[in-house]
């Protein structure tokens, strides 16, 4: 499924095998767990981000912007149950609402992040976007935009990441994200 789709550009997307998945899963973990968030509450925007339901089946695709700067990431997870996803869903929602500025410690480094909750609708019978960005004691930032769609138990997830992504990028997301859902 992830084969065939294409971002806005044209780019086809790159299937990542399941076991860089994996690894990058277990990474994310493994770092969430020596990582310190300010305020604390804020941690569960992060862990509702680094989770895949048990039993579920997942992929992800990516496609690469040298020109723009910017990557784009999409997972789709086939879930046994539907009910865990929605629930990380309503986690990530009511955690973007409460946590729109915070700081995480990591490894020595200070990263302040900016949520901002964006209108976005996809295809799916729930959708959630938001708009984040992070700041390093450099000054240098990252923002990345990241949408959900769940539709039965298909769940599908688009992340752009670079310097200038701005909820404009939306409809961009949401057109992968409906591609896949057109499948459940």
């Amino acid at each position: 499924m992830l084969a065939t789709l294409k971002d806005a550009q044209g780019r086809d997307l790159t299937v990542v095998p399941a076991a860089q998945i994996d690894q990058g899963i277990i990474k994310a973990k493994e770092l969430l767990k020596t990582a310190v968030f300010t305020p604390p509450e804020c941690k569960a925007f992060s862990d509702s981000n680094a989770q895949v339901p048990e039993g579920s089946t997942y992929a992800a695709g990516t496609t690469v912007s040298a020109e723009e700067k910017t990557s784009i990431v999409v997972t789709v997870i086939a879930l046994k149950n539907a009910q865990e996803m929605t629930g990380q869903l309503e986690a990530s929602q009511k955690a973007a609402a409460a946590c729109s500025n915070f700081t995480i410690e990591l490894g020595g480094q200070k990263i302040t992040t900016e949520v901002q909750q964006i209108t976005a609708k996809t295809a799916g019978d729930q959708s959630f976007a938001a708009l984040g960005k992070q700041t390093l004691a450099t000054g240098e930032t990252q923002t990345t935009l990241t949408m959900t769609g769940i539709k039965g138990t298909l769940a599908a997830t688009a992340v752009k990441a670079g310097p200038a992504v701005t909820p404009n990028d939306a409809p961009d997301l949401a057109q992968l994200i409906d591609a896949i859902l057109a499948h459940g």
